[in-house]
């Protein structure tokens, strides 16, 4: 199998290995069905240093059965008394999400969404997004990732709620029509526990399908989050509130402006941090070495020709000769003048055996 290592947009962005990581502000329905909410958390997100921002669509018709819009829904988070209305309520029109697109390329965002059926991804395609999103609800909906695949706009596939049996089938079924496709790990548990969130099951995800892989955190905190990006993730995606007591059910697993601002610089600080492979002592460290670290010194005074032991010999900063790694050579050679007490051990003032000489020499 190929192994793809990174999928390009229309615009330029690169997804993937060796690619900075993909900050997604996931404002979902967060901005409680008013346009000019929408577009604020499109600012504050740009403000906040990410790369993308996503929405949802929906067409509760074509969701919900009958009896589904029906029930009722009247609990604290509810926008409608049955459950049809309360999801009409969060829904911005299709031209209102051409505009909030517009406006976040303007702002020099990727504007993407998951459709949550056949009719709102057509609109979504008809928009003329370079991404798309389909959301772990749906990665099990053969007939939806299907026509998702047939559009061939590059797709993240979320993995929540969902086994290894289920990827295997969405996956094949994308990869019918093409292979530009990057995986999220996900808990769909909103919160997530920190303990159920697993972020090596992301690399297990690479190992099995090949494929740039990220996450989709639903945890109240940030530090898994941080940690998938010390892990390798190629996307940070992270619900997005202007306020987490707002109503509504994401709220309490976003971030707020501040929150998301964090993460985003905790993340850069982390790539920079990841790019050193190797044990590398870096000119700084050398500086500071020389002041920090010990040398060989003379515990008294000794005169010409004297055989050096341990009684005459200790350690003190700074390293201004030579380095206590050469103790074992130091014992045992002859001084070829008088040393005073505390003064530095140099090689050129002893008479080494053959055998030190070569060490030394090597060292």
């Amino acid at each position: 199998m190929k192994q793809i290592q990174s999928v390009t947009l229309r615009s330029g962005v690169t997804i993937g290995k060796g690619h900075p990581c993909f900050i997604v502000a996931e404002i979902g329905n967060n901005h409680q069905g008013e346009y000019d909410i929408a577009q604020r958390m499109i600012d504050e997100a740009a403000a906040a240093g990410v790369q993308g921002v996503k929405f949802q669509k929906r067409d509760n018709e074509a969701l919900l059965t009958r009896e589904g819009r029906a029930a009722p829904y009247t609990g604290p988070n509810s926008f409608g008394p049955t459950y049809g209305e309360h999801r009409n309520a969060l829904e911005l029109s299709i031209e209102q999400m051409g505009r909030l697109k517009e406006y976040s390329e303007s702002k020099g965002l990727v504007f993407f969404a998951s459709a949550w059926d056949e009719p709102s991804l057509e609109q979504i395609v008809d928009l003329d997004v370079e991404l798309l999103k389909i959301s772990s609800a749906e990665l099990v909906n053969v007939p939806l990732v299907r026509k998702y695949a047939a559009t061939g706009i590059p797709i993240i596939l979320s993995t929540g709620m969902s086994g290894l049996e289920d990827i295997d089938v969405a996956m094949a079924e994308i990869r019918h029509y093409h292979d530009k496709v990057i995986l999220l790990h996900c808990n769909s548990t909103y919160p997530c526990p920190e303990e159920q969130i697993g972020l090596p099951v992301m690399e297990a995800l690479i190992e099995r399908y090949d494929v740039p892989v990220g996450y989709s955190g639903h945890e109240k905190g940030i530090g898994p989050s941080i940690g998938a990006a010390a892990l390798g993730a190629c996307v940070v995606e992270r619900h997005f509130t202007l306020d987490k007591t707002l109503k509504g059910t994401d709220h309490q697993a976003s971030l707020e402006p501040q929150e998301l601002a964090s993460m985003v610089t905790m993340v850069r600080e982390v790539e920079k941090a990841i790019q050193v492979k190797g044990k590398v002592v870096f000119p700084d460290e050398q500086a500071a070495s020389k002041k920090l670290r010990k040398c060989i010194v003379f515990s008294r005074d000794l005169p010409a020709g004297h055989m050096l032991s341990e009684a005459d010999l200790t350690t003190r900063c700074p390293r201004v000769g030579v380095s206590p790694v050469h103790w074992d050579e130091v014992l045992g050679a002859v001084l070829n003048r008088s040393v005073k007490h505390e003064e530095p051990v140099q090689w050129d003032i002893l008479s080494l055996s053959e055998v030190e000489v070569v060490g030394v020499a090597s060292s």
